[in-house]
């Protein structure tokens, strides 16, 4: 009954926000654009279309799995371009009512109405345009090379002889429907040439149970690094069954940190935590440990981290946020999350957020690059 309720509440919260997205979408350039008859017809019936694909096709994937993946990535591409649209179109609106205020203080005569089917039309075409060359270059940074990001952090505690530490980390990489084994592989590759000490995976692995995926994530095998792979869960691994995957995944050679902590060399730590939509407890993470030693905490979520820098954490490692994914979501997704990406500081503590590795939901990446990051650990 836990986990009904709260679905039951997104159901038709979600179907509002879909239903609403893709009447203003009609709105603006069907409606106000007073096109041909059999154009606007046209065009009505595909909006009307690709509005119902998307919770239909959130039925189709739990139904067919990988046999409907080439309709999810129509409708998902859909997705990331309706919301550009939406986005795009308030950006002119917002616009355009300024411009409306001013000419009415300046001449209180009304707008001709050519005018005004001038400007809808110009505006319906403009945003089209912009709308068209972010997608196209959001799905190739999408569905691209994923990009090595190096930053280099001063640990507290870290001893000398650990100068140069290479911890890399990935995150939100979310293998399902999508993203599947020959990715996987590539990121797979992408790691293993960086030769690293250690690799950290901070959750939202998968979208999708094990006996779904588990020839999808298999290459995971094939990472190593010199003192372990090593996961702490995200809300969509618990969406998909977090317990069944922290038992597979140790097969794998990947060791789940839930709120727990292990020694990684003399001198350096690694504490993992689950996300709040588990049952996180970094009280019993760090029980009994030496504070003059380096720690390293994986925290799924951001916000995560104002606990951590009171309770003396050198560094946590987070992700979640995708640094935003698709620009303007990005302003979204600070309201509910103190940081973006990137690194952080509170007092003594820092903090880094990855903009995430693979994508969730649409097949684009605007202003929000993925990343496999790899962390130089220098003594403070």
């Amino acid at each position: 009954m836990s986990r009904v309720l709260p679905f039951l509440i997104f159901v038709p919260i979600a179907l509002s926000l879909v239903g609403g997205m893709h009447y203003y979408v009609w709105a603006r350039l069907v409606r106000d654009t007073h096109l041909p008859p059999l154009a606007a017809l046209l065009l009505t019936l595909l909006i009307v279309a690709l509005g119902l694909s998307i919770p239909l096709a959130m039925i189709a994937s739990r139904v067919f799995h990988a046999s409907f993946r080439p309709g999810l990535w129509v409708i998902f591409v859909w997705m990331g371009v309706g919301f550009l649209f939406v986005a795009f179109l308030g950006v002119a609106d917002a616009g355009r009512l300024l411009g409306t205020l001013v000419q009415r203080m300046r001449s209180p005569l009304p707008v001709d109405p050519a005018k005004r089917l001038f400007l809808a039309r110009s505006l319906a075409v403009g945003v089209g345009g912009v709308v068209a060359g972010l997608s196209a270059l959001g799905v190739r940074n999408a569905l691209g090379a994923v990009q090595v990001k190096e930053v280099e952090v001063r640990l507290r505690g870290l001893p000398a002889a650990l100068a140069g530490f290479k911890l890399v980390q990935i995150s939100d990489v979310h293998v399902g429907a999508l993203l599947r084994k020959d990715w996987v592989g590539q990121v797979v590759d992408r790691i293993r040439s960086l030769s690293p000490d250690l690799v950290a995976i901070t959750g939202d692995l998968v979208d999708g149970t094990v006996d779904e995926l588990r020839e999808q994530v298999a290459p995971l095998a094939r990472l190593e690094a010199k003192h372990g792979v090593f996961f702490s869960t995200g809300n969509h691994d618990h969406y998909s069954g977090a317990d069944a995957w922290c038992a597979h995944l140790p097969t794998l050679g990947v060791q789940p940190l839930r709120n727990r902590r292990v020694s990684i060399a003399p001198g350096l730590e690694l504490a993992g935590i689950d996300d709040p939509s588990g049952a996180p407890d970094l009280t019993k993470a760090l029980a009994g440990r030496d504070p003059s030693l380096a720690l390293v905490l994986l925290a799924h979520q951001p916000r995560q981290f104002a606990e951590a820098a009171r309770k003396g954490v050198g560094l946590t490692l987070s992700g979640h946020t995708h640094g935003g994914q698709i620009w303007p979501f990005s302003w979204l997704v600070a309201l509910a999350q103190p940081y973006l990406a990137g690194l952080h500081a509170r007092g003594e503590s820092q903090l880094y957020v990855s903009r995430g590795t693979g994508f969730w939901g649409p097949p684009m990446r605007v202003l929000a690059p993925a990343e496999i990051t790899l962390i130089r650990l220098q003594p403070a």
